[in-house]
């Protein structure tokens, strides 16, 4: 039930949202030099590496710059780069991941290698899933940029005070999934993203007037 879900809702996603895919990936090709798409290396189910979709929200090379945790002020991050972020729209191509089977609606967020690697035996349970676009994990820490931002070393408080609560939530996933859970975490991931872009746009109404 789970992957027939994914494959239906990814495919009629993708296609009501294709006008606004096309848009974002004009903007994201005029607004800075480099690749519409970032396609970075993750860690799937069983191991397994894929090339994930998201739109480039940083300069070409970023990765040679700086570590994989960025903060909301990360000067790797372009102008276009930073609004993407703000609403979560750079996630939206992930959609492609989830028609191919790559990942899921649902469930832990995939992560780069250098952070698998760190997984203790009991951690690599988390692998035994497919990789989600939104987790028990997202919902508790949606703006995670705005965190780090506020930190001299994001890369220690990622690793200190972010990642153990993350693994954390991620094994409850594993350890309690099923198809109700999944459509639990997807209302309230939706209602987390209403409330933060409402938020989000009465501050900038209130800058603006500032």
């Amino acid at each position: 039930m789970k992957r027939a879900f994914d494959l239906f809702f990814s495919a009629v996603g993708l296609c009501f949202a294709a006008p606004l895919l096309l848009i974002l990936s004009a903007v994201v090709k005029l607004d800075s030099k480099g690749p519409v798409f970032y396609r970075g290396l993750r860690v799937g189910r069983f191991g397994k590496e894929f090339r994930i979709f998201k739109f480039r929200t940083m300069v070409v090379d970023a990765d040679k710059i700086g570590g994989p945790s960025s903060a909301a002020n990360d000067p790797r991050i372009t102008r276009v780069g930073r609004l993407l972020r703000r609403y979560k729209l750079d996630e939206l191509p992930q959609l492609i991941n989830v028609l191919k089977g790559e990942m899921s609606f649902v469930g832990p967020r995939p992560e780069v290698l250098q952070y698998v690697a760190m997984f203790s035996a009991e951690e690599e349970a988390i692998l035994t899933v497919p990789p989600g676009i939104t987790d028990w994990s997202s919902i508790w820490n949606s703006d995670e940029g705005s965190i780090l931002a506020r930190s001299s070393d994001p890369e220690r408080t990622y690793l200190e005070e972010i990642r153990p609560e993350k693994i954390r939530l991620q094994l409850k996933y594993v350890r309690n999934h099923s198809f109700t859970t999944d459509m639990r975490i997807l209302f309230q991931t939706f209602r987390v993203l209403l409330i933060k872009s409402k938020g989000v746009a009465q501050q900038d109404a209130e800058n603006r007037g500032a």
